[in-house]
C-alpha cells in the first residue's frame, strides 16, 4: 500500500522509524526488536539506510520483511555517498522486493569523504528523478527541517528547495525531530504559504537518555525548551526516569500536535518497542 493512500485518509496516522544493524551478528536481535514494533500496528513503518550505504543491503531486507508481517513498509534511500550505479542497484532491489515506499534523500556527507565525487548526486531531487525513471509507480517521500537544514543559507532558500523536490514528486514530506512545537506550526505556515500543500509529517523523537539529547542537538542543532531541559537535568543520570520521561514528553507533544489539527505524526523509535508501546498506549483513544 503506497503512504499517499494512508495519509489521505481523514484520520490520525502515526508511523514509526527504526534502523538496520551495522553488523550482520545483531541482525536478529534488531529484526526482534522491530517485530514487536510491528505488532503496535502503526500506519507504516520506515527503515533507515546508514551513512555511505553501510546498512543498505539490511534495509531492503527488514523492509521487505516488515511487508511480510502485514505491515506498510517504507526503505530509505540517501545517495550523496554513492555512485549513481549504486543508486540504480538500490533503486531496482527495493523494487523488485516489492517495496512500494521509498524515502528519497541526499544525506550527511560522510566526514573526510571529497564532495561531490565522481557520478554521484549532489541533491536530493536528482534521486528523485531517479527514482521515478526507474520506479515511476513508487510512492516518494523527503525530509525537511523545522529550524532549516544546516547547508541553506537562510530558511527560504531551504523552503525553495523543499517545493522544487515535492515538484519533483515527492509525495509528503517528514520532519527532523523538534521538541518546540511552536516551530513546527510556524514551519508549516511557511511551506503553506510557499504553496507546498502535501501532508507534513512531525518528527518526533523520544529522549530516553541525556547523552540523545546531547547527540540531537550537536547533529540537528535543534531548539530544546527550557522545561525540557530540566526534566533532562533532574532526571538524565537515571534511566528508568529517563524512559517515563521520554514517553511523556513526547506524548504531550503529540497530543498538542493532534489537537491543533496535525494529524499524521512521525516517531524516531530508536529500536525500542517499549518506549513506542509506551506513546502510543498513552494516545490510543485519540486515534
Amino acid at each position: 500500500m503506497k503512504i499517499s493512500d494512508i495519509l489521505s485518509e481523514n484520520k490520525v496516522t502515526v508511523s514509526l522509524e527504526v534502523f538496520p544493524p551495522k553488523l550482520s551478528a545483531n541482525f536478529d536481535n534488531v529484526m526482534g526488536a522491530i517485530e514487536k514494533i510491528a505488532n503496535l500496528n502503526p500506519a507504516f513503518i520506515s527503515c533507515t539506510y546508514g551513512a555511505g550505504g553501510g546498512t543498505s543491503e539490511y534495509t531492503v531486507k527488514i523492509s521487505k520483511n516488515i511487508n511480510e508481517l502485514g505491515q506498510v513498509s517504507m526503505a530509505h534511500l540517501t545517495c550523496v555517498s554513492s555512485s549513481s550505479e549504486t543508486i540504480i542497484k538500490q533503486i531496482e532491489d527495493i523494487k523488485a522486493a516489492g517495496i512500494e515506499n521509498i524515502l528519497a534523500l541526499r544525506g550527511d556527507i560522510p566526514e573526510g569523504m571529497a564532495f561531490p565525487g565522481t557520478n554521484q548526486f549532489l541533491h536530493a531531487i536528482e534521486l528523485v528523478e531517479m527514482i521515478k525513471k526507474i520506479y515511476p509507480e513508487a510512492c516518494i517521500g523527503g525530509a525537511c527541517y523545522p529550524e532549516k537544514h544546516p547547508d541553506a543559507v537562510d530558511k527560504n532558500e531551504d523552503i525553495k528547495h523543499i517545493k522544487e523536490k515535492v515538484d519533483a514528486g515527492m509525495s509528503f514530506l517528514t520532519t527532523q525531530m523538534f521538541f518546540d512545537n511552536s516551530i513546527y506550526y510556524n514551519y508549516l505556515y511557511r511551506l503553506r504559504e510557499a504553496g507546498i500543500t502535501v501532508p507534513v509529517l512531525a518528527g518526533i523523537m523520544p529522549i530516553t537518555t541525556r547523552r540523545m539529547l546531547e547527540r540531537s542537538v550537536q547533529l540537528s542543532g535543534t531548539v530544546v525548551p527550557a522545561r525540557f531541559k530540566a526534566m533532562v537535568d533532574a532526571f538524565g543520570d537515571n534511566n528508568e526516569k529517563m524512559n517515563q520521561v521520554g514517553i511523556i514528553y513526547a506524548t504531550e507533544q503529540i497530543v498538542d500536535l493532534i489537537a491543533n489539527g496535525c494529524t499524521h505524526i512521525h516517531i524516531y523509535t530508536m529500536n525500542k518497542p517499549e518506549i513506542a508501546a509506551g506513546i502510543l498506549n498513552n494516545i490510543s483513544a485519540l486515534m
